[in-house]
């Protein structure tokens, strides 16, 4: 079976694993602060560190999957006018891009101090 056969399976993959990192990542993320008050500070000291800064950059990548696929799922099946299915995707995409991009600028600055 290939991936294109398969759009339907590759979707719900995705969905599934993604989801999966982000309990993962908020489960440990949870543990390693451990109810301690949170202050800009001590997140920038953390994030400015090498592997939290990655697990961080794959948060933000799979939250954006993760967003992607269940926006568009509920696009596709609720939206009958093709014009306006393209219209909310394109609007989208762009919005999560824009966000990702803003994500990615802001761990990047942090990652540099």
């Amino acid at each position: 079976m290939s991936w294109r056969a398969s759009a339907g399976l590759r979707s719900w993959l995705l969905q599934r694993l993604t989801a999966l990192y982000l309990v993962v990542f908020l489960v440990m993320f949870a543990f390693v602060w451990g109810g301690e008050p949170i202050t800009f500070e001590t997140w920038r000291a953390w994030a400015a560190h090498p592997a939290a800064n990655i697990a961080l950059l794959l948060f933000v990548f799979s939250l954006l999957v993760h967003a992607w696929v269940g926006g568009r799922d509920v696009v596709i099946d609720y939206v009958k006018s093709a014009s306006a299915r393209y219209v909310l995707l394109i609007v989208f995409a762009l919005g999560l891009s824009i966000m990702g991009l803003w994500s990615l600028r802001i761990l990047l600055l942090a990652g540099m101090e």
